[in-house]
């Protein structure tokens, strides 16, 4: 159906900046390659010396706004109200937006027409755009209010897409802060609406040394002042001040951290400065770092019984190894552990579909069965289908191998969810661009293959060709959806890897020593892939 081209949401990109005129060309060019073209481009100069008018001259059909230097939130606040399109999203000049940023926001808007924003992933970049790290996001969760109030889950504001109409009403941004009025405007809006996000990557920050958010003290002050304007009344659920509670410590030990990190911690000042923002965190740090420094010179008992009771020391054991159980050749099940109970992959998987849960929804492919789909889809399930490689599979509604040719219909699913199987397809490339030709723009495949594992012993041996690290699943599917619209993560550690390839169950080993992540020990990867949303000029 053709939505009335007066009800289809626009976008409008407010770019602010101060004396970066140097890198405001980048940025605007970043806007310029947006696969949904933005409606609407407004630059407001706030008081620059560095004549950024020169650069907005050279892209058309831009708005320059020039004002009095009077801080940043008042520069968006200009911004804002010159905007005439449903929706806002801010960038600072020295930041860039990857080319779905816009499509992948009206998207999740759209998903979610009640949310005042929605915001998405991004990662650090150097001077010069080079990656530093991996993507960063942390979901907005069933409870957005109480994620804000543990800490700025958004974390980079040129990844939120706001409905602008709520944001003014809500008075737009703090002027008289000078820091974190971004963290103050969802603090504020998450009482009263609700607040969505996605794994999609839509902008890269920039740090060149400038960055205000790089001052530690000075930063968790302000951090904490707009914090404390948030705290929950008596007359609120309990669980909103134990979350702004957790707040008040994870900021304290954030910014003790981030200036551990970047000064010694054996200069007097660095340490003294850390300690003042967090007392508890340097002292763990020197407890830590002396017995670091002590455990080559303690007795092999002595060092070995404190390797074993204190794991956050991650210490090695220097003593003989007690095997117990496993020394022997033979592992304890020889089914993955489904005689014991549930095999640890399938705590990966299932933890995985859990978060995205909000994915499994409209018309959606299983391969198998769809016990999966009902089970975190629910009513979100509007038409389920069900592909087996076999005829004969009551419940397959398409048959064959999804790496041939016609076998998967093209642009039809809103979700597939394709379960530990990838390896079973020799031809995974083939596999992938069926899989992505089969999603409608802007659908999503939630896809999970083995890393560390056994091979099955039955059915499915004799054609298990593929184990897959983290880096050849983001390049297989980044190669066909796009590096940003592609999320992928490992699981596991020594302890899990050892535990699924001897067959234990989770029941077993329970889930504390499951969920700390060791890049290395790979023993499920996880990974949301989605189809760009469609390039006709609005997001589906």
């Amino acid at each position: 159906m053709t939505v009335p081209e007066r009800d289809r949401p626009t976008v409008t990109v407010v770019v602010t900046t101060y004396q970066h005129a140097h890198l405001l060309g980048a940025a605007l060019e970043s806007i310029a390659a947006q696969t949904r073209r933005a409606d609407e481009v407004v630059v407001v100069d706030d008081g620059s010396t560095d004549d950024p008018g020169s650069v907005v001259a050279q892209w058309p059909g831009t708005t320059f706004i020039r004002q009095e230097n009077r801080g940043l939130s008042a520069a968006r606040n200009t911004g804002l109200h010159a905007a005439t399109s449903s929706h806002v999203l801010f960038l600072d000049a020295d930041d860039l937006l990857t080319p779905v940023a816009v499509a992948a926001g009206l998207h999740s808007a759209e998903r979610h027409p009640g949310a005042a924003f929605v915001y998405g992933a991004h990662r650090r970049v150097d001077a010069a755009v080079a990656p530093l790290g991996e993507r960063r996001y942390s979901p907005a969760g069933p409870d957005p209010r109480a994620t804000f109030l543990r800490g700025n889950a958004v974390a980079m504001h040129a990844t939120a897409l706001y409905r602008r109409e709520v944001l003014v009403a809500a008075g737009g941004f703090d002027e008289r802060l000078t820091r974190c009025e971004d963290y103050d405007v969802y603090l504020r809006l998450a009482v009263d609406h609700e607040v969505a996000s996605h794994p999609v990557e839509t902008a890269l920050y920039r740090w060149h040394g400038g960055n205000m958010s790089i001052h530690g003290a000075t930063m968790l002050a302000t951090v904490l002042e707009v914090h404390a304007r948030h705290r929950p009344g008596p007359e609120e659920p309990a669980h909103l001040l134990r979350a702004w509670e957790e707040g008040r410590r994870t900021w304290r030990t954030y910014y003790a951290q981030e200036v551990l990190s970047r000064r010694d911690l054996s200069r007097p000042a660095a340490a003294l400065a850390a300690a003042r923002l967090s007392p508890r965190t340097v002292g763990r740090a020197v407890v830590r770092t002396a017995v670091r420094r002590a455990a080559p010179r303690l007795p092999v008992t002595v060092h070995d019984t404190i390797a074993r009771h204190v794991p956050a020391l991650r210490l090695r054991p220097r003593g003989p190894v007690r095997l117990g159980d496993l020394d022997r050749p033979d592992p304890v099940s020889l089914d993955f552990g489904w005689d014991r109970g549930t095999p640890v992959d399938r705590f990966y998987v299932e933890r995985f579909l859990e978060q995205s849960r909000e994915d499994v929804a409209g018309r959606v492919l299983e391969v198998g069965d769809d016990a999966y789909s009902r089970r975190f889809g629910g009513d979100r399930v509007e038409v389920q289908d069900v592909l087996h490689v076999h005829a004969g599979n009551p419940v397959a509604t398409i048959v064959g191998d999804l790496s041939a040719a016609g076998v998967l219909p093209e642009s039809v699913f809103d979700c597939i969810v394709l379960t530990q199987t990838l390896h079973l397809v020799y031809d995974l490339r083939t596999a992938v661009d069926r899989l992505h030709a089969a999603l409608r723009p802007g659908g999503v495949l939630l896809l999970t293959v083995p890393g560390i594992s056994q091979i099955d012993r039955g059915e499915w041996g004799g054609q298990w060709y593929w184990a897959l690290t983290p880096a050849a699943a983001r390049r297989l599917l980044g190669d066909v959806f796009g590096d940003e619209l592609v999320a992928v993560e490992g699981h596991g550690n020594a302890f899990a890897a050892t535990a699924f390839l001897q067959g234990l169950a989770v029941e077993e080993v329970g889930t504390d020593r499951l969920l700390p992540h060791d890049p290395a020990y790979p023993v499920v990867v996880t990974a949301r892939a989605q189809r760009a949303p469609g390039e006709d000029g609005h997001a589906r």
